[in-house]
């Protein structure tokens, strides 16, 4: 019996993705070391942004999808969350995010990937 690719199982695929989310979610969610990273704390401590959570909790509700990668910018003038979310559909979702209300500023979503020519077709089981 062939093994099937993870490319045809979408549940395990999502779980790979979601257990590789979870650990980089241990790590400084934004880019260029420990004073980035000591800035941020200090902008949450200050009031200035909300935890992470609270802003993905929030936007949740009206974006659903699996985390795939957060970044945490200083653009013009406001912290804003970068998002990456992977849709139910395949989707993936970009939103920027203002840290302070996680109101959503911009949003653009890219199309899910259409199966490669050389991927045979999945055959239903009766």
């Amino acid at each position: 019996m062939k093994m099937p690719t993870l490319l045809r199982m979408p549940r395990l695929w999502t779980c790979v993705v979601a257990l590789g989310v979870g650990a980089s979610l241990v790590a400084p969610a934004c880019a260029g070391g420990s004073a980035d990273h000591e800035r941020a704390r200090a902008a949450l401590q200050a009031g200035e942004i909300l935890p992470l959570q609270k802003v993905l909790d929030r936007v949740q509700v009206s974006h659903p999808g699996d985390v795939l990668e957060v970044e945490l910018e200083r653009e013009g003038g406001r912290w804003v969350y970068e998002l990456k979310l992977l849709q139910r559909s395949g989707a993936l979702l970009r939103l920027d995010v203002d840290a302070r209300t996680a109101e959503v500023l911009r949003s653009k979503q890219r199309p899910p990937l259409a199966a490669s020519p050389s991927e045979p077709a999945q055959r239903k089981t009766p």
